[in-house]
């Protein structure tokens, strides 16, 4: 081992077993590094000098090939990188000049097997090979600039054995800013005993169309609830100076008809939409939480591709928001400037305009040296002037001083990761968000939670009864003991109760998704299984049907023309329900889905969306009654796809049924209203709403709102509530949203008891973007409504301003 490094304290926390030589050793000082070996304190090795002045030093030391080697990633081990470890050939590749970032390094990232590598577990051999890799961007390169380890979070971190939780989606469904903090934090936890650095995390796309396949990556579809999510997360991601990167910057969840895959453009989003609702949680995040990362999407808005463009990533993010870290593209975005949009002659051109708008790293899963190349030629032909080069490194190198690279480059806490990753006390903050993240949507005549009184034999049945897959993500952990609907029934039921098993039918039929154009008989096989299903209903009390969604039917590039139930799902329930034997449908799923027959024949539906690793136990919980289910939807559902777009916030009249008589009547020719409205969700108890009080302290435009409520559990059990404000702006300069939410507070009540709900809003809260796209108060009469959704208000009181 070096004998420096047994000194450095604070600075250094690994090494290998390899000597090093004498130049080496002689780097490591008490207090400091001597990054660029010149044997003497630069500026920026000096950690009592201000970060600006070290910034400044560094850069004015740099060549153009190292600075243009910041502004490229190297994907990891099995995607991009074909050395687990650095080799003397690194010294002939393109990052002996350094890298911005390693992304996914030695991840164990699930379903890529060229990806399967021994270093990832347990936590501390992850660090000690990090620790190597550190050591050559440090000792190796001139000037030793440590690199940023990058890795996805959106369901726990993306590494084996990390904490599971669920999707954003079911996240969403909790409408709990404490959890999702606490998800935060354990996410910047574990990704900071692991040597990471920073994580791609939260998305903060609104999912306002649920054809669109990444709706379960998204927190939901109103820019409120989402944005108060995302600041939770962006917080408590950077509590561990880890950046938080949130994605995808900006429009990126508006494709023209919910397409995906190819079809990633063509968002037809007007100005003020864009400001009122998909950049608010952007906002929030960068702005108020202080997100010190960002990705850029793939998409354009009214013709130019967001990566390329000055508007949004300087005009609106640097300079209206003040956003203070570095911006890296979506794989493939700068790519997409030339190849999809074709707005640029070739990649280098794309390059160039990338760059220009104010692009810090690009990221896609070719050789880093594909975007370095242009950078440097172009800055010799004159496309670019190193003064832009300069202030997109300078970005760069703020976050990385920002994280504290300079002054500890190296993971020390081997110990505390392999006791700490995964912990016992974070597995029961993701049992609690899976718990929290149920929606139970339909409880006809108290069937739930079960009476097995009635029940003393349960089939449990369905492509979802023992799957596992929805919660396993590559942009969540890999290599972890997800718990299946029917594992958790076993679990939880009494040990008297007979549960039986069948599939019933695989998530989809061989002519899938054809086959979603017109009725096609199930195949014989098929048709045996199903016939399988009915047969053993016919023996049993109870008959649960777990349907839904798989990573193949919901996810990323995976869109969809129908929100009907995939393949023979539909078949099996309404032949189980035949038999006459009662029903309870367990959806696990990605996006809301138009299960209208469901609704109207079923009498208990649960939504559970993709669960993560405690999903089973969690439904089989909410079944039996030890858990009273208190989620709300963050996602309207719509009874069908003809009625797309549909969701909330909407403006006055947009979603209005058709009348049938009057002056314009002229007959019922369209289905109206939502299958279950945003913000909806039953329970096993009841409450009541009384005493709104509502208080105005603005004057000129200064002050905020101060309003109250009482909440009792009526019911006799104890349940938890989540009490959502709305408010109503009742004449404007400009048409607004008939009703926006302005608040949400999730809390628990025992039977009887009652709690005071207070809110507080701001003249923000109450803005609008006005003929000028100025954010203004304007005064007038405002209607102040909370409830349990969006359309079930139970006290509302006015307010003038």
């Amino acid at each position: 081992m070096r004998i420096g490094a047994l000194i450095i304290g604070i600075l250094l926390f690994s090494f290998p077993k390899e000597l090093h030589s004498q130049s080496k050793q002689k780097i490591y000082h008490k207090n400091w590094v001597d990054f660029n070996k010149n044997g003497k304190k630069d500026v920026y090795e000096d950690p009592t000098r201000p970060v600006d002045l070290r910034i400044e030093d560094l850069l004015s030391q740099m060549t153009l090939e190292e600075k243009s080697c910041q502004m490229a990633t190297l994907y990891g081990f099995g995607r991009v990188l074909k050395d687990e470890l650095p080799t003397p050939d690194w010294k002939n590749q393109i990052w002996k000049d350094g890298i911005g970032n390693i992304d996914e390094q030695l991840n164990n990232l699930a379903y890529h097997p060229s990806a399967v590598t021994d270093k990832a577990w347990p936590p501390s051999n992850h660090i000690k090979a990090l620790n190597t890799i550190q050591e050559f961007f440090v000792e190796d390169t001139r000037l030793g600039i440590p690199v940023d380890f990058t890795n996805e979070g959106i369901r726990g971190l993306c590494h084996e054995k990390a904490t599971s939780f669920p999707s954003q989606l079911g996240v969403g469904a909790t409408w709990n800013k404490n959890l999702v903090g606490k998800i935060g934090h354990i996410t910047g936890k574990e990704a900071r005993l692991l040597g990471y650095t920073n994580v791609y995390s939260p998305i903060l796309d609104i999912a306002r169309d649920p054809r669109w396949g990444r709706v379960v990556e998204c927190y939901g579809e109103d820019p409120y609830l989402v944005g108060e999510l995302g600041y939770q997360m962006v917080k408590g991601i950077q509590q561990e100076k880890v950046v938080s990167t949130p994605k995808h910057f900006a429009i990126y969840s508006a494709p023209k008809g919910g397409r995906d895959g190819d079809a990633r453009t063509d968002a037809h989003i007007t100005e003020r939409e864009l400001f009122s609702l998909y950049l608010h949680p952007f906002k929030r995040a960068i702005k108020d939480a202080g997100a010190m990362g960002v990705m850029s999407s793939y998409n354009d808005y009214n013709g130019v591709p967001v990566s390329s463009s000055k508007y949004f990533l300087n005009d609106i993010l640097r300079e209206d928001w003040g956003f203070k870290g570095y911006v890296v593209s979506d794989s493939r975005a700068v790519e997409f400037i030339a190849d999809k949009h074709h707005v640029a002659k070739d990649r280098k051109d794309a390059v160039r305009q990338a760059v220009l708008a104010g692009l810090n790293v690009r990221t896609d899963f070719t050789m880093p040296e594909d975007f370095i190349l242009p950078v440097r030629e172009l800055v010799k032909e004159g496309g670019l002037d190193m003064a832009t080069i300069d202030d997109r490194v300078r970005d760069i190198l703020r976050v990385k001083f920002w994280q504290g690279l300079f002054d500890a480059p190296y993971g020390k806490q081997m110990k505390e990761a392999d006791k700490t990753v995964g912990k016992p006390e974070y597995q029961e903050v993701a049992y609690q968000a899976s718990l929290e993240s149920i929606v139970l949507l339909k409880n006809e005549e108290n069937i739930l939670p079960l009476d097995f009184s009635k029940y003393k034999s349960v089939l449990v049945t369905g492509p979802n009864a023992k799957a596992i897959n929805h919660s396993v993500s590559r942009y969540g952990p890999s290599h972890i003991d997800v718990v299946s609907v029917f594992d958790g029934i076993k679990e939880k039921f009494p040990k008297d109760v007979e549960i039986k098993y069948t599939k019933g039918c695989v998530f989809f039929d061989e002519n899938w998704p054809d086959s979603e154009l017109m009725n096609t008989p199930p195949t014989e096989a098929e048709q045996s299984e199903i016939d399988k299903a009915v047969a053993m209903a016919k023996t049993v009390g109870l008959a649960i049907v777990v349907l839904g969604d798989d990573e193949e039917t919901v996810g990323e590039s995976r869109s969809r023309t129908s929100l009907d139930l995939p393949g023979n799902q539909q078949k099996l329930v309404e032949e189980i329900y035949k038999t006459g034997t009662p029903v309870i449908v367990v959806l696990i799923n990605g996006r809301p889905m138009t299960i209208n027959w469901v609704d109207k024949y079923v009498p208990g539906i649960v939504e559970g969306w993709f669960q993560g690793k405690f999903g089973g136990s969690a439904i089989a919980d909410v079944l039996v009654g030890s858990y009273n289910p208190g989620g709300k939807l963050p996602v309207s559902f719509p009874k069908t796809v003809g009625q797309l777009p549909m969701n909330f916030p909407s403006k006055p009249g947009a979603q209005a049924d058709q009348p049938a008589k009057g002056p314009n009547g002229s007959g019922k020719t369209r289905v109206g209203g939502f299958l279950y409205p945003f913000g909806y969700g039953l329970s096993y108890t009841t409450f009541e709403y009384t005493n709104l009080k509502i208080r105005s302290n603005i004057k000129n435009g200064l002050g905020d709102v101060v309003v109250s409520v009482d909440i009792t559990n009526s019911g006799k059990r104890k349940g938890d509530e989540i009490v959502q404000l709305y408010f109503s702006d009742e004449t404007s300069s400009v048409t607004v949203y008939e009703k926006q939410l302005r608040g949400f507070e999730r809390i628990s009540l025992e039977a009887g008891e009652t709690k005071t709900v207070n809110f507080t809003l701001s003249p923000e809260d109450l803005s609008l973007y006005n003929r000028q796209m100025e954010f203004v108060l304007e005064p007038g009469s405002f209607t102040i409504m909370i409830g349990s959704s969006a359309e079930d208000i139970h006290v509302s009181g006015n307010l003038k301003i």
